[in-house]
């Protein structure tokens, strides 16, 4: 992964200089907060572990500069990963770091999660976003097969637990493991899993299957 590391940052500060997809540009530390930062979770908690095995999908929603889903395409090469983002710079830039650092199980969509459907069984990941409440009863499914992973801050419970009760009807609580990685603050691996599905929608939205 080191050796990943030293590509990826190559490219952001080559072809994509001037775009800012991170402002950490030094080695060491674009290695443990970025990389580490991106697999450590998958690497620590066995719960991520099973339910990833067991879709065999992951879906990075809001993937910015292509964390964590580039660094857990290349640690997992036989699990298709597909990456939704809103901002279409961004969509293109990750794409063209995942065909310069080969990485052939990625899909980037542009998309905005709220027009997402998840028609197949996938294991969720947030990083670095807002609140569950922002993001939770957005996702819409077809499927109860669905597995949410949030990589939160270390205050999580006391400014997000309130919000867990009112969405435990819809999603239930799985587990609030610490992360470590050397070299930045406590985090925490905040895991949900739906509990059903939902009515339908009337919207036309872009549909995961389409992309597996």
């Amino acid at each position: 992964m080191l050796d990943f590391a030293i590509r990826y940052l190559n490219v952001l500060k080559t072809d994509l200089a001037g775009l800012n997809l991170t402002n950490i540009l030094d080695q060491d530390e674009f290695y443990h907060k970025q990389i580490l930062d991106s697999i450590n979770p998958y690497l620590q908690s066995e719960l991520f572990q099973k339910e990833i095995k067991k879709s065999g999908v992951v879906v990075d929603v809001g993937f910015g500069g292509g964390f964590p889903i580039l660094p857990l395409a290349k640690l997992l090469p036989d699990v298709q990963f597909v990456g939704v983002e809103s901002k279409r710079k961004k969509v293109d830039a990750v794409k063209l770091i995942a065909d310069k650092l080969g990485l052939t199980n990625v899909t980037l969509v542009h998309s905005r999660l709220e027009d997402f459907l998840f028609d197949e069984p996938a294991t969720i990941t947030f990083k670095a976003v807002g609140t569950i409440q922002d993001y939770l009863p957005i996702i819409n499914r077809t499927t109860p097969d669905i597995s949410v992973f949030l990589y939160k801050g270390p205050n999580f419970v006391e400014l997000e637990g309130a919000m867990i009760k009112k969405l435990e009807k819809d999603w239930k609580l799985l587990e609030n493991q610490e992360i470590k990685v050397p070299g930045t603050q406590q985090r925490f691996l905040v895991s949900f899993a739906a509990q059903n599905v939902p009515r339908g929608t009337s919207k036309t939205l872009v549909k995961l299957s389409e992309f597996l």
